[in-house]
């Protein structure tokens, strides 16, 4: 796949999202090279491994373009050993909501804590619904991009310090 890549992203406010998800999988991922908006990706998820590439964000966070190709588990594990320092390990839930389907990602590891959504859209202003656990938006904030995640995990965040260490 490749194209265009519309998304908002939401904090979650609680955990009803795994009620209502109809699946769930775990991704593990990191990143051969990011800076300057560009990031070259690597996924495992269950049990398929992803190759990514995407380009800077648009001013508002929203749209960037997306390069995704399917690669061996055995290539993703290989490519693996070539990222950055820092990974990112979630679990990510399926929630449908009216005609859309919100991503629901649960961190784990250094960015414990952290649960986000998002959702994919053909056009900026396409209108969804929103399920009862979305909360704050934090499209276009760059302290949410998973390649930002490898670099300052959440449980860093000076706010997140505190909380992290009781």
């Amino acid at each position: 796949m490749s194209g265009l890549e519309i998304e908002r992203k939401f904090l979650v406010r609680h955990a009803d999202y795994k009620r209502q998800a109809f699946s769930s999988s775990h991704i593990q991922q990191g990143y051969i090279c990011s800076g300057h908006g560009r990031t070259v990706r690597v996924r495992i998820r269950d049990h398929s491994g992803f190759l990514t590439i995407k380009g800077p964000s648009d001013e508002k966070g929203l749209s960037r373009y997306e390069f995704e190709k399917e690669i061996t588990l055995d290539e993703a594990q290989e490519l693996m050993k070539l990222c950055e320092p820092g990974s990112i390990d979630k679990i990510r839930y399926l929630v449908k909501s009216g005609s859309h389907t919100f991503e629901v990602d649960e961190f784990h590891g250094e960015n414990e804590g952290l649960v986000m959504a998002e959702v994919e859209l053909q056009s900026e202003d396409e209108p969804f619904e929103k399920p009862d656990f979305i909360g704050q938006e934090v499209t276009g904030d760059r302290r949410y991009y998973n390649a930002y995640l490898t670099k300052c995990p959440f449980t860093s965040w000076p706010e997140n310090k505190s909380r992290a260490d009781q």
